[in-house]
């Protein structure tokens, strides 16, 4: 039985510029497997959500009129890729089931012609929530429930955790480190501070363990779209804006609203890790937006943008509130809007 592309599709020219996507891939393949990374990022291997979610813009753009032969290609390597990552254990598996049903949902909401489809990130999102509502039912639909799945994921943090205070041990065993710490007697006490930082990690991480998955996904999903577009002959829908053009309604602000209700509330008590993780995933998307916002005016030039990384890098936290301030500034105030020039 075969089936019949959807007729008046037509293709359209490859978007250009592989520098910032292929960057943008070795940094999302990279840094989640940089030792204080892992610490917090659920998915350490992340290839498995950017080829799954290839795979889905595949097979989607040949149903709009691509080619079939770049749909089996990657859905012949994707299945490989989570059949890989399926082997090596239980938290793995999880994550590759994840990786599944966020591919099939993303792809099952890009159906649409490209005409009349939404921009992507309306569609990440609402990709976003029919997976965590479909993992939902299958973690309480599975043996163990929730429990089980909160099990898997402290003992996966834990180990890397452990992992992490071994070296961190092995490092402050050294002698060039005991010169140091006699050189500098401050050091002990900060070394000691590292240490039970690290231990500590597993609770926060297992805590915000949803949040931080669905900031990968949205990353990954964002990933495979503009790589699909590089190379797949037809387009799903309109391409990724320029960070500093980047918005979105301005009703999930609401979402932030609710995550401060549930941790400041005392009556939300049972709830606070649910607001939680609703403050960690809007306020990492506000935070993206207040950046839009900066680099609108600030206009940087290339050598700039890699002075603007370094400096946020060095002070992330600082620069983090700066961009949450802005971003939801940008909610009220529009900035951009009120600096363009009116004719």
């Amino acid at each position: 039985m075969t089936v019949a592309a959807a007729p008046d599709a037509p293709a359209v020219e490859r978007e250009r510029g592989w520098w910032p996507v292929v960057i943008g891939a070795l940094a999302f393949l990279v840094v989640p497997t940089v030792p204080g990374m892992r610490l917090f990022l659920p998915v350490e291997h992340t290839l498995v959500l950017v080829v799954t979610a290839l795979a889905a813009c595949a097979v989607v753009g040949w149903w709009s009129g691509g080619r079939l032969g770049l749909a089996v290609l990657w859905t012949t390597l994707a299945g490989w890729v989570v059949w890989r990552e399926s082997q090596v254990g239980t938290y793995s598996l999880l994550l590759a089931g994840w990786a599944l049903v966020l591919g099939a949902s993303f792809g099952a909401l890009s159906l649409r012609r490209a005409a009349h489809a939404p921009p992507f990130f309306p569609r990440a999102l609402s990709a976003l929530g029919v997976t965590l509502l479909l993992a939902g039912a299958a973690v309480l639909a599975a043996p163990g429930g929730p429990t089980q799945t909160r099990t898997e994921a402290t003992a996966e943090f834990s180990r890397r955790a452990d992992a992490a205070l071994r070296d961190w041990n092995t490092m402050t065993a050294t002698p060039e480190w005991k010169q140091f710490v006699t050189a500098n007697p401050t050091a002990d006490s900060l070394a000691q501070q590292m240490t039970a930082q690290i231990q500590a990690t597993p609770a926060a991480s297992v805590t915000l363990f949803p949040a931080m998955l669905a900031l990968e996904s949205l990353a990954a999903l964002a990933l495979a779209w503009a790589l699909y577009h590089r190379f797949g002959r037809a387009r799903l829908g309109p391409p990724l804006a320029r960070v500093r053009d980047f918005r979105f309604s301005d009703q999930l602000v609401w979402g932030l609203v609710a995550g401060l209700a549930l941790v400041v509330v005392p009556g939300f008590a049972p709830l606070r890790a649910v607001g939680a993780n609703l403050l960690m995933f809007f306020g990492a998307i506000y935070a993206l937006r207040g950046m839009g916002v900066a680099l609108y005016f600030l206009a940087p030039g290339r050598w700039l943008m890699v002075l603007l990384v370094g400096f946020s890098l060095l002070f992330y936290n600082v620069v983090g509130v700066l961009a949450l301030g802005l971003g939801l500034g940008d909610t009220w105030l529009d900035w951009r809007r009120r600096a363009r020039p009116k004719t």
